[in-house]
């Protein structure tokens, strides 16, 4: 595992909720743990993993995920789905 895959589990993580998360790093971070993405023609993901479903709402403009609902939906996914930043 890289070091960039954990930093951006702990990034989800984190206290104050991080408004920064970038997408492209995150997909990939899921992608390399196993996780299926499908993105739809609306701009939401579709994520499987670990037997755990969740949709995103994709940043428009930008990189970044800055939706602190997103992020916390996003947060308690990884908590169901078992990648947290202890276990990985």
């Amino acid at each position: 595992m890289s070091h960039k895959h954990k930093v951006i589990i702990e990034k989800v993580f984190s206290h104050p909720i991080a408004t920064n998360v970038d997408w492209k790093r995150l997909s990939n971070t899921l992608t390399h743990f196993g996780a299926e993405i499908e993105v739809s023609n609306s701009n939401r993901a579709k994520i499987h993993l670990n037997g755990q479903e969740i949709i995103l709402g994709l940043p428009h403009h930008g990189h970044e995920l800055a939706d602190k609902s997103e992020i916390t939906k996003l947060k308690h996914f990884l908590e169901a789905a078992e990648l947290t930043p202890d276990k990985v």
